[in-house]
């Protein structure tokens, strides 16, 4: 598992290292501010992102935020501060696992693994709820075009889709690039 460190206290980070090299992980990286997160995930594509801090910052989870939007990855807080606002603002943010006053060696790759776990299934999740909105736009485009079609043929609904269908598959497109093409075409 390749991890990126982000840790400001020079102590905890040589405790931090062999800990996760022992686990069987390769650090990439330490940086001691989130400030290149981003550009750092970008250039190393690390597995995990592993953040340690007393409390997390406002600054700290603005650079998570863009990291998740830009390019995901599972994210584990270690801190010491265990209030409510701030686990939900973590986790708005996009932390995967948020660890209060638990940076144990003997448990890190334990909770590597949940993290990477449960990030897979969120992004499983979120790519699922993507792609039934994509066909649900395009069910409507399709329907958009259908109308279209109707009003300006005057066909049956089933005769409009058969005949949009056939010129997808002639022309080896999707049936809603079909309905697109379509709506652009104006009423006769």
């Amino acid at each position: 598992m390749r991890v990126l460190i982000i840790e400001d206290q020079p102590d905890r980070l040589a405790m931090l290292v062999p800990a996760l090299e022992a686990a069987g992980c390769v650090v990439m990286a330490t940086l001691n501010s989130a400030r290149s997160l981003d550009v750092q995930i970008q250039a190393l594509r690390p597995d995990v992102v592993i953040i340690a801090q007393d409390s997390p910052d406002r600054d700290t989870l603005e650079h998570i935020c863009v990291v998740n939007q830009d390019c995901p990855r599972p994210i584990v807080m270690f801190t010491d501060d265990g209030s409510t606002e701030s686990i939900r603002a973590a986790t708005q943010a996009g932390v995967t696992s948020y660890v209060v006053d638990g940076l144990d060696p003997a448990r890190l790759r334990p909770i590597l693994d949940v993290a990477v776990s449960r990030f897979e299934a969120h992004q499983a999740l979120h790519d699922q709820l993507e792609q039934t909105r994509l066909e649900l736009s395009e069910r409507k485009l399709i329907d958009q075009a259908k109308a279209h079609l109707i009003k300006q043929t005057g066909a049956t609904e089933s005769e409009v889709y058969r005949e949009m269908r056939k010129t997808a598959m002639d022309r080896g497109m999707k049936l809603a690039d079909v309905a697109r093409q379509v709506l652009q075409r104006p009423l006769a």
